[in-house]
Parts: C-alpha cells; sequence; structure tokens
C-alpha cells in the first residue's frame, strides 16, 4: 500500500523542482524527505527518481504517480468535507490567505460576518502574493485563499487546486492631474511605480506598458496601492491600481480607465470546495462585497 504522506512529497517534488525546497516548505530536513521518497519507490517497486550527482528528477513512472497522487489527495479532501459537514457546528482554525488591497477593503467585514455565523471558528489570515498560494494550499499552510489575475497576466492553471470566480474590477492608471490624455502610452517618458519583482502585479505593468509600445522607466516599486498613489499625488511617478484600491483617491490624482480588468478568484486545494468552513468563507466574502 502506497503510503499518502509520501504521495505528498513526491507531488511536491514535482512543483517545487528540488528535495531542498520540499523540506523547506513542509518542514522536514531533506535528508527526511530523501529517506521517505526512497521508501515511496520501495513500496511502488520501480524507480520514481533519477538522480544525477545532486539533482533528481522524476521518471515517467514517477510522473505517472504525482497524476494519481492529486487524485487521491483530492479524494481525500472530499473524505474530510463529508466528515466535516456531518459534524455539528463548525469548530477549529481556518486558515486564509489574501493579497493586501483585499485584507485592507473586504477581509475585515468578511471575518466579522464569519464569525458571527460562525463562532466556533477561528480564521487566521495571512497576507500573501498570488503567486504563492498554490504552493501554500499543497502544503497545507492554508486552508482557502483569495488570489488575482489580469487580462494580461492570467492566473496558471495549478494542480491540486480548486479555484472558483468572485468577481472582476477595472484597472486605472492614476496620474497627476495636470497631464491631459486617456492612453498609456500619453505617459511613455514618466516615471513609473510598479510593485515589486517576481509579483503579478509586476508583470501586469510591464505587459500592459509593452502593448501600448514602450517599456516603463520604473522610478520606484512599492506594493501597497495607498502609498502608491501617495507617491502618485506627491509627483512621484504613474502606476496602475485596481478599482478596488482607487475608490477614494487623494487630491490632485487623476484615474484614467483602462481597457484591462482584475479578476479575483477563491482558491482551495483541488476536492475541498464542499468543505463546510471553505463553503462559509465563500459565503462570507461574496456578501461583504454586496
Amino acid at each position: 500500500m502506497l503510503d499518502v504522506r509520501r504521495l505528498r512529497l513526491l507531488r511536491e517534488l514535482a512543483r517545487r523542482g528540488t528535495i531542498a525546497a520540499v523540506a523547506e516548505a513542509l518542514a522536514f530536513t531533506p535528508s527526511a524527505v530523501s529517506q521517505q521518497l526512497t521508501a515511496l519507490e520501495r513500496e511502488a517497486g520501480v524507480a520514481l527518481l533519477e538522480r544525477t550527482g545532486r539533482r533528481v528528477t522524476l521518471t515517467p513512472a514517477g510522473h505517472t504517480l504525482v497524476a494519481h497522487a492529486d487524485a487521491v489527495l483530492a479524494r481525500l479532501e472530499e473524505a474530510e468535507a463529508d466528515l466535516a459537514d456531518a459534524r455539528a457546528g463548525l469548530t477549529g482554525p481556518l486558515r486564509i490567505g489574501a493579497f493586501p488591497s483585499a485584507t485592507q477593503a473586504f477581509i475585515p467585514d468578511t471575518l466579522t460576518r464569519l464569525v458571527a455565523a460562525h463562532p466556533g471558528l477561528e480564521p487566521r489570515v495571512t497576507e500573501l502574493d498570488p503567486a504563492r498560494v498554490a504552493a501554500a494550499l499543497r502544503a497545507g499552510e492554508l486552508d482557502v485563499a483569495l488570489v488575482h489575475d489580469y487580462d494580461l497576466v492570467p492566473f496558471p492553471p495549478e494542480p491540486g487546486v480548486h479555484t472558483e470566480p468572485l468577481y472582476r474590477e477595472a484597472m486605472f492608471l492614476a496620474a497627476d492631474t495636470a497631464t491631459p490624455g486617456a492612453t498609456l502610452d500619453t505617459w511613455r517618458d514618466a516615471p513609473w511605480i510598479v510593485a515589486t519583482a517576481g509579483t503579478r502585479c509586476h508583470t501586469m505593468t510591464l505587459r500592459a506598458c509593452q502593448a501600448a509600445g514602450f517599456t516603463p522607466r520604473i522610478h520606484h516599486q512599492v506594493d501597497d496601492f495607498t502609498t502608491v498613489l501617495a507617491f502618485v499625488a506627491a509627483g512621484h511617478g504613474v502606476a496602475l491600481v485596481p478599482e478596488l484600491s482607487a475608490t477614494e483617491p487623494p487630491s490632485g490624482v487623476r484615474l484614467v480607465r483602462l481597457p484591462i480588468a482584475r479578476t479575483t478568484t477563491i482558491a482551495c486545494r483541488a476536492g475541498a470546495g464542499r468543505h463546510p468552513a471553505v463553503s462559509a468563507f465563500s459565503t462570507a466574502v461574496r456578501a461583504a462585497l454586496n
């Protein structure tokens, strides 16, 4: 019989690429991960890993087993959801991931509604960039999360992760009131304020400007949109901001609506979408947005 915990390690190795990364994500030592994977190979009766020096890659059999692991782990999530549904009331921690503009705008109201409806739940919020959510869900660090993508930076399908749409919002260019214009090209020579490199927001700004025919002159890298708008108001550059963060721009900031949008989705582990706690969060966040 194949050990489910070892299947999870193999799946994480397929996603993260190195034993060291798997060990760090799942709070193991690298030697412990190696030992567990070796034991899984013995259980499987076939080579799952190919070792070349310090590098480890999956064999064809290993990739086949990862596909089965995704299905097995999803069914276990479904079983946990069914058992939770049979219990009287929701209790215990619910680990929620959210991006910064969501935690500022509507997560506080979401938590209020969630706890009012289910006093036994203990919501615990972690703020993180959507690019890190899939790995955190698969590793069991989160139970449910909000992620976003952009028309120019779609959220890639992630094995082992289930998503459902929540809402769409417009994107705006934030600039000072002195410069007229209604297209990105107007600000090709302006200093730009963008998010930290490696985030989806950063990539979105680069691609939007490139689609308009130029590469932005990046002067500042700031992740918090409230701070971004303060920089714009002070004349330190222009930026792209989502509608969620642009409802009350500071004096001196003009917002130009662009033909691109940001979509927010609810993400959880595959098979966990019917879990009562995940469903309760979905209900609460939708109510907070209405």
